[in-house]
Parts: C-alpha cells; structure tokens; sequence
C-alpha cells in the first residue's frame, strides 16, 4: 500500500537523492567492484585529507575486478597522493591572489570567474582546487561577487565554477542569474560542469526550465576525460541540455594511464561528437600537491596531440594547453598539428 505523503512536503528531485547515495568508502567502492581489499589501507589514508565521493551510476560504468579501469583511477585515492613532488603545491594556479572578492576569481581581460559552491557531484583526485578556501565562497558572498562584477564594465562574461554549479538547486541557480541579469554589462553567462558526466540526472525538467528561462543561451563547458564516461544516460543529458539551446563544449585533463594515448583521445572525441559536444581544451595537469601520479609530460602530451591530429577532423582535436599563473589567457602549447 503506497501512503500519501504529508500536506506540503514535496520529494527531493532525483539526482539530490542520488547524490545523496554516492559512495563514499574505498572499501564499499572496492567490494562493489570485486577489487583486492588491500586496495583499501592505502585508500583510507588518502581520503582522509580529500574525501572519496562517487555517484553509484558512474560506478556503474566502471569495468568489474579491473584495478587499471579508466574511470576508477580517476577517483580512487591511492598512495601517490600522500608523496611530496618538487614543483607541487596547494595553489598552483595562485588562484588566492587572483580574487577580486570572495569568490570571484579575474584571471582573464573581459571574464571573471565566480566559485558557487564547494559542491560537487564526484571528487576527482587530479582536482586543481582540492584545497581550494570554500569557507569564504558560496551563496552567503554573492553579494559582493555580484557588486564587483557590476562596478567592473570590462565584465563580458561570467563563468560559474565550482565545485560544480550544478550541485546548486534550481532555486539558487535562478537566484544567482537573476543577479547576473541585472547587470546589463555582462553579456554571456558559462557554465563549467562535470555533473552531466558523473550525474546526469541532474539534467532534469527543472534545470532545463532554468536554462531555457536565461537571457541568452549559455555556454556549457564539460568535463569527460574518457569514452567510457559517456553511456546512453550521459548522451540523454546531453541532447537535453542542446534542446535548451546551449553550446555544449568538452575539456579533457591528459592523465597518465587513463586517456594518455592517441586511440584514447580518439575515442573520447567520436564520443562527444557523438552528443553534440566538440573537444575545447585538453589540460595538462595542474600541479596541484598530491597528484603527481598523475602528470604527463609535455613532450609527450605534444606526440599524442601530433598523433591525434592525423586521426581526427581538425574540429575534433582539442587545443593542447597549460594554464600558467599570471598570463592573459590559457598558454596553447604547439603541436605542428595542421587544422583542416
């Protein structure tokens, strides 16, 4: 017998429930994939300074008793992060000097950056902003996020970050546009999310009502590293974030055994084509402390790009580049590759 609820009490929408549920125990994400317990020691100790956080649904994509699977190594903590690395550091994007207020970030002429939340729906061990100073970000600052922007006519685009932005509800979503729109110098809103790829339930009525409701069509940069990432669910959401009007763009990190090689790359790009999303950006590892495991270097990073070039169509070989602190825009690193 299926009872009412109570007057007024409404139903978590899907994906909080399923956010709700990730895993967060290396020993339940091992047992689940009939992985070797001694995975787990070293695991419990990394994760003791930057949680695991896994949607039960990306776990899902995850090959069964294979300890190399793409998408394991991207968030089971391991050893490698407990190991200091000339050349590693906590801010290595000197992210804390570029804020203009609590969580607005000028990088870049004409952009800011705002930091919505601490949030997200996976914990990626290469993340650049593991220890990233969220106490002083969030919907609390706003506020003076959005008198910034405002006072700073040179502000064409917002880019909403994280964390992920999408780990907001849709009423905090609208709350913080409805902010942005107001402000009649910025002309463009982008939103970076790996929520899509890790949690596409997110993608749901209400946010498409949201994204359908801004003053433009927003830009969507995503974040998939690999070909396995991406299963019908993650295409569905994708051809319901197109239906809203947005471009849909893609940006890869090179991680060293995961996507590292050419056929890898390759994959990922007919993929995505695939979705109606084209490769933007493939990101050398920013050398945030404790992923140095994870580092590829650029010579190397430049042969795949070469190798990559003279598989794809040039709309599908993403740019090659590092993000260098300081610099006016994203460092292109050359290839010799020839677009066509």
């Amino acid at each position: 017998m299926i009872t009412a609820s109570p007057a007024g009490r409404q139903h978590p929408p899907a994906w909080q429930v399923a956010l709700a549920d990730a895993i967060t125990d290396p020993r339940e994400l091992l047992a689940l994939l009939d992985l070797d317990p001694a995975l787990a020691p070293p695991a419990l100790l990394a994760a003791g300074s930057f949680a695991l956080r896994v949607p039960r649904g990306y776990a899902a994509r995850m090959r069964r008793g294979d300890p190399a699977d793409p998408l394991l190594l991207q968030v089971l903590p391991r050893a490698g992060e407990l190991l200091e690395a000339p050349g590693f550091s906590a801010d290595p994007l000197h992210e804390a000097a570029a804020q203009a207020a609590p969580g607005l970030l000028r990088k870049y002429p004409g952009r800011a950056l705002l930091v919505t939340t601490a949030a997200c729906g996976v914990h990626c061990r290469y993340c650049f902003r593991r220890e990233f100073p969220y106490a002083r970000t969030g919907a609390g600052r706003w506020r003076q996020a959005l008198a910034a922007i405002a006072a700073d006519p040179s502000i064409e685009e917002v880019v909403l970050s994280g964390g992920d932005p999408l780990a907001l509800t849709d009423a905090r979503l609208a709350e913080l546009s409805a902010g942005l729109a107001a402000i009649a110098h910025v002309r463009r809103l982008r939103i970076h999310t790996r929520q899509p790829i890790v949690l596409p339930e997110r993608v749901d009525g209400g946010l498409q009502r949201w994204l359908a409701g801004l003053r433009s069509p927003p830009v969507i940069v995503l974040h998939a590293n690999h070909a396995n990432e991406i299963d019908v669910t993650v295409m569905r959401a994708c051809e319901r974030l197109r239906a809203c009007g947005a471009v849909l763009l893609n940006q890869s990190v090179l991680l060293r055994d995961i996507n590292d090689t050419p056929a890898a790359l390759a994959a990922l790009a007919h993929r995505l084509a695939d979705c109606g999303v084209l490769p933007y950006y493939l990101h050398l590892l920013d050398r945030v402390r404790g992923t140095s495991h994870f580092e590829v270097e650029q010579q190397r990073a430049v042969h795949i790009v070469r190798a990559l070039s003279a598989m794809l169509p040039g709309y599908l070989v993403p740019r090659l580049v590092r993000e260098i602190p300081g610099e006016t825009a994203k460092h292109q690193i050359a290839t010799g590759r020839a677009d066509d």
